[in-house]
């Protein structure tokens, strides 16, 4: 069902070596954490963190084919300092962000993350969710399109979606609910007017709802804290305001003599790996290497 992106890069990035130790800040369905736990045997680990409770209890069956070499964590990677001390976890050697949405959520979680299927406007990560720049607690899309003002619809549609249609979108989305509730991602579609044209607003709902570019802003001082001298990071990311804050977080701990960058442009996935895995096709990989005394 999942076919981990860049997997021959995240490899060859992070440097896995055997007995070295690593975490997986966005375990999923544990893709790229099985192949570093096969790279760095006999005595290397794995700390990996999810934030979805249904589907860190799913996987958690990784432990016992790695003979508890995996340390697996329900948390946000915004934690992530909390997480390594509480585990007694290092040297760190490598991080790995994968900022993707896994096949799973789409296909199987049941929350409205995919515009292909009839489910609830939902999209947390989890229930207990909470915007700490907005002071929301669990909030979800369906609320978004049915109780937020107009303007701030547009706003994040445009600023989160890059979607040039967001201003007509929003307007039919407002026209909708004068007249019924918005309960479901079909009804949403069709609001848009095609699913073809409804990816960059399902992804800016998603983001707003798991305040994910603020949450991604808070780990990444902290990958830097926890990693051992000549550590290295790696960043998958799937949207430009993603790749943004990657590329402008390496170029100023480069100034500043902490990181050095090992990607001068971004890695994208090869047409082979897009032509078997077409998700994979907006991914971008950077990575950087700690030089911290």
């Amino acid at each position: 069902m999942h076919i981990p992106v860049l997997q021959k890069e995240v490899i060859e990035y992070l440097d896995v070596k055997p007995n070295e130790n690593f975490i997986d800040a966005t375990f999923g369905l544990g893709g790229h954490s099985k192949e570093i736990l096969e790279k760095n045997a006999p005595k290397g680990k794995v700390l990996g963190i999810e934030i979805d409770p249904e589907l860190y209890k799913k996987f958690s069956i990784f432990n016992f084919q790695f003979s508890n070499r995996l340390i697996l964590v329900n948390d946000s990677y915004t934690n992530l300092k909390k997480i390594v001390r509480e585990h007694n976890f290092g040297p760190v050697n490598g991080i790995l962000f994968d900022l993707g949405l896994s096949s799973w959520h789409l296909e199987k979680s049941g929350r409205g993350f995919s515009f292909q299927r009839e489910e609830p406007l939902d999209m947390r990560y989890r229930k207990e969710n909470k915007n700490e720049k907005l002071k929301i607690k669990n909030l979800t899309a369906g609320e978004i399109v049915n109780r937020w003002p107009e303007k701030e619809i547009e706003r994040i549609l445009r600023e989160y979606g890059e979607e040039r249609f967001a201003r007509r979108i929003t307007r039919k989305i407002v026209e909708t609910r004068k007249k019924k509730t918005i309960e479901s991602t079909g009804q949403l579609v069709e609001i848009i007017g095609s699913k073809r044209f409804s990816r960059k607003t399902f992804q800016a709902l998603r983001i707003v709802v798991n305040d994910e570019l603020e949450n991604f802003k808070k780990a990444l001082p902290q990958a830097l804290e926890v990693l051992d001298k000549k550590g290295r990071i790696v960043v998958i990311s799937f949207h430009s305001l993603e790749d943004r804050i990657v590329k402008n977080f390496f170029k100023e701990n480069s100034k500043k003599g902490l990181l050095k960058i090992l990607t001068k442009k971004p890695i994208r996935p090869s047409i082979k790996e897009v032509q078997k895995n077409p998700r994979s096709r907006s991914a971008k990989l950077r990575g950087a290497i700690k030089i911290l005394l």
